[in-house]
């Protein structure tokens, strides 16, 4: 997963200083919506709104566009549309599996917009299920190597239920099981260890491994599909390796 993490943390990285900070907006509006709808308004009763709202800080998200986004989900916007959350399933050129986890107000207009990329660039959508077993969910924690030591990262994840520590360039990401989350996230809280990045996402079972060329193409596809309004996450099983990187860096 190593190039997997990495090639998040540059995207992470270039979404909070991209000139299309309205596009990133947009999408993290959506995600608060949807968890006060689904828990309520009151973060700290809610922790999937509390989350949601801490990713939005963390990219310097108003506090307005915040308070926003809980009133549409809460209903105390009688104006706002109604979202829901879709899993679509499907493939990348070169038989790449991929995740593609939406939030949108019209399922036919965001079915039509990922079909129409997927066979433009050689993919197709797949069935549900399709692709599916073919990812674990789990929960992930990004922090700078400054603001902790590996030792005590250790010590959090073994007591929380995590998986493994990795230890990356400048940084240490925590892994495990998506029931775990809450139990790190606390760890870390109480320990005022902040990350920079967490959530859970869909990691590949086994990665494909392609050439330099068609490793790129299907990179290019999926940042295509990422811009696309109403897609939140794009998971795939394609291996990106050091050199693939430096291809898209």
């Amino acid at each position: 997963m190593s190039g997997h993490s990495k090639w998040s943390t540059i995207k992470h990285k270039k979404a909070q200083a991209d000139a299309r900070r309205g596009a990133l907006y947009t999408k993290l509006a959506k995600e608060i919506q949807i968890a006060a709808r689904e828990g309520g308004g009151d973060p700290d009763v809610n922790f999937g709104l509390r989350l949601a709202i801490d990713r939005a800080k963390a990219a310097n998200m108003p506090n307005t566009n915040i308070e926003r986004a809980i009133k549409r989900g809460t209903g105390e916007d009688k104006d706002a549309a109604q979202m829901e959350k879709i899993l679509y399933e499907g493939y990348a050129p070169h038989g790449v599996a991929l995740l593609l986890s939406c939030i949108t107000d019209n399922r036919n207009r965001t079915v039509a917009d990922i079909r129409h990329l997927l066979t433009k660039h050689g993919g197709s959508m797949g069935q549900e299920g399709s692709v599916g077993w073919q990812f674990t969910n789990r929960s992930f924690f990004k922090i700078p190597a400054g603001r902790a030591t590996y030792d005590e990262l250790f010590e959090i994840a073994v007591e929380g239920g995590a998986e493994d520590v990795l230890e990356e360039d400048d940084y240490f990401e925590i892994i495990g099981p998506s029931g775990a989350f809450k139990n790190i996230f606390d760890l870390l809280k109480a320990a005022d260890i902040k990350t920079d990045d967490s959530g859970l996402r869909m990691d590949p079972n086994q990665e494909l491994k392609l050439n330099l060329e068609n490793t790129l193409q299907v990179m290019r596809v999926i940042e295509a599909l990422e811009d696309l309004d109403d897609i939140q996450e794009v998971y795939s099983n394609l291996r990106i390796t050091d050199e693939a990187l430096e291809g898209v860096a």
